[in-house]
């Protein structure tokens, strides 16, 4: 049984700041040189890409009838609180 329910767009997310981690990295242990303007559309087209995806995996689990988050419900959200 899963712990938590999947995520691709928190995926994409992480692999695109984790790629662009790496290039910082490499650049900062001189492996290789990277211009200062080469991770900004890295970031900003994983983010993009990984909104896109989320929005594609909620209309998913909308159409399949599975509730796409938990705990969104306010009482819910009290419950576990404490209120």
């Amino acid at each position: 049984m899963l712990r938590h329910e999947f995520r691709p767009g928190r995926l994409v997310a992480g692999t695109a700041l984790v790629t662009a981690a790496v290039i910082y990295g490499g650049d900062a242990g001189g492996v290789w040189e990277t211009p200062w303007f080469v991770v900004i559309p890295l970031v900003v087209g994983g983010l993009c890409l990984a909104g896109a995806v989320g929005v594609v995996t909620g209309q998913v689990r909308r159409r399949r009838g599975r509730p796409a988050t938990e705990g969104t419900d306010p009482a819910d959200h009290a419950r576990t609180r404490g209120g």
